[in-house]
């Protein structure tokens, strides 16, 4: 009777292994590895749960074995004493035995109490349900980047609960498109950004604003981008209202924008209808940064583009009358176009840019004609040819000079001298100001700083290391009223130099 009943409860085991495998899609070891520790701990009940007992289920018959572990030591540890023997007895098992061995004893099978099998069924729930969520997080985590569909199984607090069928995730209410609205048993489209781990075990989270949402669908809807003929570039989105995508294609023959769109806009717009009627620019991508940000800035017409990649910025100078068009409104178009190119953009009309030149002109002229104690016309003549600065005319050779119009050797030596008089004159009229002034060497050897920037701090009080490091960027490079006003600095650079100067601090508090 009792081997028909342990018959009986084998076979059970056997079936309950491999239907909770394959009901969970997990590894029948993982179940067998969890009935194992449920059957390990209901024989430390019984036998006494200071004791070192192993379960062992094969896996083909489902044997059970019990095993009581003792390792052999030489001296007795207070705290492990039951999972210890002594070598003198162990010996006495076993003769070849030494010290770290283990001497095996198999205890006899142990009939599950009401109490003791709700235990064990306890624990293998929750090793399966581990197990469970640790198959699941590693089958999601690498489906980050892709589009999933699933159905609305509850909205708590404007977040969406989404059944994929093996799991649950998340759509927040701020990855949701504005004004678009789900209720229970929707089917929804969304891209899974995310995969977290935690100690209560995962969580999948998924959006329908992310500018790779939209790149994926155009990869669902246009075989060209899944076949990997056309590349999408970038993309642009203000969720809802309008987004820009560029796109590429190496194959002269085909038209990369033609076959986004797709015969009669049949493509574009099944992406439209997903993304509750955003509009769409779709653009040509270019190596060329000039004719790519044209391209992003349409349906505006460019005239102009002055770009300036050590600043990562570009000005862009349009006709009057594209002004609004080019802006977009409050901006859209514009802030999309700078997120698809990754630059800073200024518009300018046509009029500013004239005006703006102008002035730059004036400005540039009065200058030179001061320093160099020179007519207007001359130096006219010298800003129309790219001389901007003293020190653009005191580094460039003689030989080049005297090529500018109405320019002879005479006079062009004699430009060059007042010019390398007044940078010298400049520099030992720093150096005296520093001298006099300054020494934090720290201030000094700060990289990037020179000897114009130090006289410029030491003219505004600035004259050591703290006192640079409380600076904001703005106080240094405000056109209107920043120390370094008159050096061409980029922002980048500024700051650099402030976080340099504050590394002091952040070791001190350290």
């Amino acid at each position: 009777m009792a081997k028909q009943k342990i018959k009986v409860i084998r076979e059970e085991m056997l079936q309950v292994a491999n239907t909770v495998a394959q009901e969970k899609s997990i590894d029948t070891d993982s179940v067998f590895g969890a009935m194992e520790q449920a059957l390990e701990k209901a024989a430390r009940v019984k036998y006494g749960m200071e004791r070192d007992i192993r379960v062992e289920i094969n896996r083909e018959t489902g044997d059970i074995k019990l095993n009581s572990y003792r390792e052999v030591v030489d001296i007795y540890s207070e705290e492990e004493q039951a999972k210890q023997i002594l070598l003198k007895d162990a010996l006495k098992i076993n003769p070849k035995v030494k010290i770290g061995e283990f001497i095996v004893k198999e205890l006899p099978p142990i009939d599950l109490g009401r109490v003791a099998a709700q235990n064990a069924k306890g624990v293998i729930i929750q090793k399966v349900r581990e197990a469970d969520k640790s198959r699941q997080y590693e089958e999601y985590k690498d489906k980050v980047g892709e589009i999933a569909v699933g159905i609305v199984k509850r909205i708590e607090f404007g977040n969406l609960i989404v059944d994929l069928g093996k799991s649950e995730a998340i759509i927040k209410r701020e990855e949701l498109i504005p004004r678009e609205t789900f209720k229970n048993g929707d089917r929804v489209r969304s891209y899974i950004y995310e995969v977290k781990e935690d100690t209560k075990g995962y969580q999948v989270f998924l959006s329908r604003t992310h500018p790779q949402f939209l790149s994926k669908l155009f990869t669902q809807e246009v075989p060209e981008i899944f076949e990997g003929v056309i590349v999408v570039k970038s993309v642009a989105r203000d969720p809802g209202s309008r987004a820009k995508i560029s796109v590429y294609t190496e194959d002269s023959t085909i038209d990369p924008v033609g076959a986004c769109v797709g015969m009669r806009g049949s493509r574009v717009q099944a992406v439209v209808n997903e993304l509750q009627g955003e509009k769409i620019d779709i653009v040509t991508w270019s190596e060329n940064s000039a004719t790519f940000l044209a391209n992003a800035l349409a349906p505006a017409e460019v005239t102009k583009i002055f770009l300036y990649e050590e600043k990562n910025k570009v000005e862009v100078v349009i006709p009057d009358d594209q002004l609004s068009l080019a802006i977009g409104r409050k901006g859209q178009n514009v802030k999309l176009a700078s997120n698809l190119t990754n630059l800073e953009i200024d518009i300018l009309t046509e009029n500013e840019e004239t005006e703006r030149r102008q002035e730059e002109f004036k400005e540039k002229t009065l200058m030179l004609s001061e320093v160099l104690d020179v007519e207007d016309v001359i130096a006219q003549l010298l800003v129309t040819e790219g001389y901007v600065s003293i020190e653009s005319i005191s580094s460039e050779s003689l030989e080049n000079l005297e090529k500018i119009e109405g320019f002879d050797n005479e006079l062009a030596n004699e430009i060059l001298s007042r010019a390398n008089n007044f940078i010298k004159e400049q520099q030992e009229a720093n150096q005296q100001i520093i001298d006099s002034t300054i020494h934090d060497e720290e201030l000094k050897n700060l990289k990037g700083m020179n000897n114009k920037m130090l006289a410029l701090l030491s003219k505004a009080n600035i004259v050591t290391l703290n006192d640079f490091a409380d600076l904001a960027s703005f106080e240094l490079i405000d056109k209107e009223e920043g120390i370094f006003k008159s050096l061409d600095i980029d922002e980048n650079e500024i700051n650099s130099m402030i976080m340099q100067a504050r590394e002091k601090w952040f070791v001190e508090e350290k």
